[in-house]
């Protein structure tokens, strides 16, 4: 079954505020093998600028579909969850995220499209400061696998 196409362009309200900690970028860093030290030390970080650790780019990940989240659970958009896997993911940086950030994300369904059998849906997360500042754009691509047809 395809999914519903009228879902292309709802945007959903900004996500309640994520609080980045500096445990929270440590502990994703050790994750996923980074050892880079502006994401494990303030000295460090404050040396190179920044007002306390950074996160990785790829950090996001772990907040940016709670804004978007609920369409993906809405039984009118028809995407089965046990057929998803992760397409694609891309950030695009104003600023680093780093400890202290208080961030809210406003997300918008972009795309929905057919690939072969597949589904492939797309949701824009805009992730700002809760002061407005602007951080990062998501975008994150999942595949429903043999949605099509």
């Amino acid at each position: 079954m395809a999914l519903n196409r009228d879902f292309v362009g709802r945007t959903y309200p900004p996500s309640a505020p994520y609080e980045v900690s500096r445990v929270k970028i440590r502990e994703f860093a050790a994750a996923i093998g980074d050892h880079n030290p502006l994401y494990r030390d303030q000295e460090a970080a404050q040396a190179a600028g920044y007002p306390d650790v950074i996160a990785p780019p790829t950090f996001p990940i772990v907040f940016s579909l709670q804004s978007g989240g609920g369409a993906l659970v809405d039984p009118d958009l028809g995407l089965n969850l046990a057929m998803v896997v992760h397409g694609e993911q891309r950030f695009e940086y104003t600023r680093p995220v780093h400890a202290g950030d208080r961030l809210v994300m406003t997300s918008t369904i972009t795309d929905i499209r057919t690939a072969g059998r597949n589904e492939l849906l797309t949701v824009k997360s805009d992730v700002r400061t809760v002061e407005g500042e602007p951080v990062c754009v998501t975008y994150n691509t999942i595949v429903e696998r043999g949605g099509a047809g």
